[in-house]
């Protein structure tokens, strides 16, 4: 009986986020039905359970967090995915973003430095039966060169510029979308699209992301 009255208290906070989510603007029926289906609290600390579905960005190991659900749901909207496109994502963190591309997208390759985070979102997502993920420990600066070229590439840490790999890995008319500044209280979440003349770039804000590090931790060089 506790049980079923957590799950109808999930179910409510959830509906309540996704109410939330429209009257901030996003109205992609897609994105939010992939939000809908997809349980933030299996991707949050224990101790954050009851907090899965406040609008907040909450912590997670190795000193990462999992977005805002608004600034996961924006960066999708941004991105403009369809079920052709195959993605790049740098920063698999707890793998809650990998899981809404993957609903949207053909397939989702995603590049995590911290070997634990990596094997718990593959965990995560393989419970979830997304299939269409490939995962790789490595620095994401330096991107996937083997896969290149990109219909879609969204960082989800902060750089003080978007590393030239990761434009130049987008396909024609791929889009990149990430977080911008070495500031943390002053990040612009930017858009980047690659036309026939060159690259386009559009600002959406202000967002809050934690650094993008290049390279791996000492002990995943080991």
């Amino acid at each position: 009986m506790a049980e079923r009255a957590t799950d109808q208290g999930l179910v409510q906070r959830k509906l309540r986020l996704l109410m939330e989510l429209r009257r901030a603007g996003i109205a992609d029926a897609r994105i939010l039905g992939a939000i809908e289906r997809t349980p933030r609290e299996q991707f949050v600390a224990p101790a954050f359970a009851d907090q899965a579905y406040e609008n907040v960005a909450l912590p997670i190991d190795h000193g990462q967090t999992i977005s805002q659900p608004y600034v996961v749901a924006l960066m999708t909207e941004k991105l403009e995915i369809s079920e052709r496109h195959k993605v790049l994502e740098i920063g698999t963190g707890s793998g809650y973003q990998t899981a809404i591309l993957a609903r949207l997208g053909r397939r989702v390759f995603t590049i995590e430095r911290h070997r634990e985070l990596l094997q718990a979102a593959e965990v995560r997502l393989d419970a979830l039966r997304l299939r269409n993920i490939v995962f790789r420990l490595g620095d994401g600066a330096q991107g996937w060169p083997e896969q290149v070229p990109f219909d879609r590439v969204i960082v989800t840490a902060a750089a003080e510029v978007v590393p030239s790999t990761l434009i130049d890995c987008l396909a024609p008319g791929g889009l990149l979308v990430a977080p911008v500044g070495c500031d943390r209280r002053n990040q612009q979440l930017l858009r980047i699209r690659r036309g026939e003349d060159g690259f386009a770039t559009e600002d959406f804000g202000l967002v809050r992301f934690v650094p993008l590090v290049a390279g791996l931790p000492r002990q995943e060089r080991a």
